[in-house]
């Protein structure tokens, strides 16, 4: 997905759901604080995007401009709404919200994840997938391992999750 066609998701999900403030935390959260990332960063066509407005946010969007949607079908990329609970984030990860803002949002804003907070929600997720794309967060120098383990240390995951999460980044950053 391209810088532009985020930027259309928050413009179509604030027409549809009337509030102005969208938490991206999928992969497409890397555009909050690198303009242009590595291709193999944004080569995802959906954005995970919520509201803290209201959970029911996360069915608009998705009736109105998720997967096999009339915009998916038009566009070629869509939004999946999805809750605040999607993703486990270390503590204090929403003062670390980035804003995406620009004209092509017309007024809406993405708080896209902090890299390092991006990272940690991908290593607990643990698929495939995710895993490549820490790495290549890794190999491009775009987040530091140590601040990842940091962040490991400040999740509420058991123990043994938080251990296999630990094991991936030093497995990715060796």
């Amino acid at each position: 997905m391209k810088r532009q066609e985020l930027e259309h998701i928050l413009r179509a999900a604030a027409a549809i759901t009337g509030t102005d403030q969208f938490v991206v935390i999928g992969s497409q959260a890397i555009y909050g604080e690198f303009k242009e990332p590595p291709a193999e960063l944004v080569n995802s066509i959906e954005a995970d995007v919520f509201s803290f407005r209201s959970p029911d946010d996360a069915n608009l969007i998705d009736g109105s401009i998720g997967e096999g949607s009339p915009f998916h079908q038009t566009f070629g990329y869509y939004a999946h709404g999805v809750g605040e609970e999607t993703a486990v984030l270390p503590l204090g990860w929403k003062d670390r919200l980035v804003p995406l803002r620009s004209a092509q949002t017309a007024g809406a804003t993405g708080l896209c994840l902090e890299v390092h907070d991006l990272a940690v929600s991908k290593l607990i997720a643990g698929r495939e997938k995710d895993l490549d794309f820490v790495g290549a967060l890794l190999r491009h120098r775009l987040a530091e391992p140590q601040t990842i383990r940091d962040r490991l240390a400040k999740t509420t995951v058991d123990e043994a999750r938080r251990q296999l999460a630990v094991q991936r980044v030093q497995r990715l950053s060796a």
